[in-house]
């Protein structure tokens, strides 16, 4: 294919980055008021899993609320009682991407970069308080790579989610019973996620049963993740996944957060990890402590997994840790973070028993938007810094610095979600390398997003002893139209 983009790569993206961010948009403050709320100032902010808007609000008077374009596709009524609507909604996201020296210098290199395309269309159908079916269609595109996209980069149109809720009451109160393709988030998406960052989206197809009650909420599922095709419509249930669990959330009001607790199955015909391809069922068991306190943020989490791998048995854990404070009387109401995470690796690959953790289904973006590392034989020492130089929210400018080790000498550094990359051994060196990150987020409107990411990691010995050990650069402009 003919190339398109101009053959200058750092300063391709920088300019591109840059004339993202130059781009006009009022900045708006984003509120989010509780579901079914009759008047509200402004209209609600888009949900990043759009199954959970509520616009029954537009059934009533709303002239307290500015009108949007497209609030007639928002509330659609069917009966005299409009109680029975239609409601429609959308989101168009293209994304530039150039990778330098990709995989450390072992992977093929697009000096131009590429274009990525994401289209999402749903529908969301409301049969009075007790039935509801929501159907969404997806099309992730690749445009002028060099070679062949990654299997979460091109989708071309197929369905995303196509379920049908049966509840106990209207909205999201009461007990309902979830069946079809969905998707599904928990906690802070570090083992369960609809994987926002990548071109396509992770989905299951399967039943959830969902049960609210003041302070409480708890999910309970079975499920087979649904593999992502290039094709149409060709998408389907994994033939070699099973993937169960509970994850209950209980508020604690006090502590400005809350406390998970939770239980996760998984069954794969053909896992795959250093020591080789075998049958992998696993038991997760973790909880996770999170809140906002005045000016401080937490989030404090713990997994244990156990099972078995072949004929051996497996036993891992991950511990991680995420403290913030926010200067908000300060210039530029500064938050400072500090994360930190261990995952275990296994200790012997001539050893039939495994201790590697498996992260399931995370975010795409686990250490980064530039997805280089997944999280599995790691620990991580991460500081941060966010800056807000704009009177509100919407604008937020992020500087980190992520350094990464293995934490068993005897495994190797896995991708995202957790394929081997690189095989390691003892006679290797620990350190893998340090990430530096600037992020920048821009909520110009409610329906438009702007950011830019722009990557730097620094190769570590790690990475030079078991193969090509160059710096990697990533750089990625992105635009978000939601509706």
């Amino acid at each position: 294919m003919r190339r398109l983009l101009p053959s200058k790569p750092l300063a391709t993206g920088l300019v591109a980055g840059l004339l993202v961010f130059l781009a006009g948009g009022r900045i708006l403050a984003q509120s989010r008021l509780p579901p079914g709320e009759e008047h509200r100032a402004t209209s609600p902010a888009y949900q990043m899993e759009r199954a959970r808007e509520d616009y029954r609000y537009l059934a009533h008077d709303s002239s307290a609320v500015p009108p949007d374009l497209f609030d007639p596709l928002k509330f659609i009524p069917l009966n005299a009682a409009k109680t029975t609507y239609l409601s429609f909604g959308g989101e168009i996201r293209p994304q530039y991407q150039r990778i330098g020296h990709r995989d450390w210098g072992a992977g093929p290199d697009d000096p131009n970069g590429y274009l990525l395309e994401r289209y999402m269309l749903h529908a969301d159908l409301h049969l009075g308080p007790h039935l509801r079916v929501f159907g969404q269609l997806k099309s992730g595109l690749t445009h002028f790579k060099s070679y062949a996209p990654e299997l979460t980069e091109e989708d071309q149109l197929d369905l995303q989610q196509a379920f049908m809720d049966v509840g106990t009451g209207p909205g999201r109160r009461g007990l309902t019973l979830r069946l079809g393709r969905q998707e599904m988030a928990y906690g802070s998406s570090r083992l369960i996620s609809w994987r926002e960052a990548p071109n396509v989206r992770q989905t299951f197809d399967g039943a959830r049963f969902l049960s609210y009650a003041p302070g409480w909420k708890l999910d309970g599922f079975l499920t087979r993740p649904a593999t992502t095709k290039p094709g149409i419509f060709d998408d389907s249930p994994s033939p070699s996944v099973w993937f169960w669990g509970l994850y209950g959330v209980h508020t604690l009001k006090g502590l400005g957060g809350g406390l998970d607790m939770y239980y996760l199955g998984f069954d794969n015909q053909a896992a795959r990890y250093q020591q080789g391809l075998a049958t992998e069922r696993r038991h997760s068991v973790g909880s996770r402590w999170w809140g906002s306190p005045g000016a401080w943020r937490y989030n404090v989490e713990a997994v244990y997994q156990w099972g078995s791998f072949g004929s051996g048995n497996i036993s891992a854990w991950t511990a991680s840790g995420e403290f913030g404070y926010r200067l908000a009387a300060q210039p530029l109401r500064p938050l400072l973070q500090l994360r930190a995470e261990y995952i275990s690796g296994d200790r012997n690959a001539e050893n039939p028993n495994l201790q590697t953790f498996n992260p399931l289904f995370p975010k795409g973006a686990y250490f980064g938007q530039a997805a280089l590392i997944g999280p599995a034989n790691l620990f991580d020492l991460h500081p941060v810094l966010t800056l807000y130089p704009a009177r509100t929210d919407a604008f937020a400018l992020s500087f980190d610095w992520d350094f990464f080790w293995r934490a068993s000498l005897d495994d190797g550094l896995y991708r995202v979600p957790y394929v081997l990359n690189r095989p390691g051994n003892p006679g290797q060196a620990r350190y893998i390398g340090d990430q530096l990150t600037l992020e920048g987020d821009w909520q110009a409107s409610r329906h438009w997003e702007l950011e830019l990411f722009l990557t730097y990691f620094r190769a570590g010995q790690f990475l030079r002893d078991s193969g090509p050990g160059l710096d990697q650069t990533y750089v990625s402009p992105r635009v978000t139209f939601r509706f």
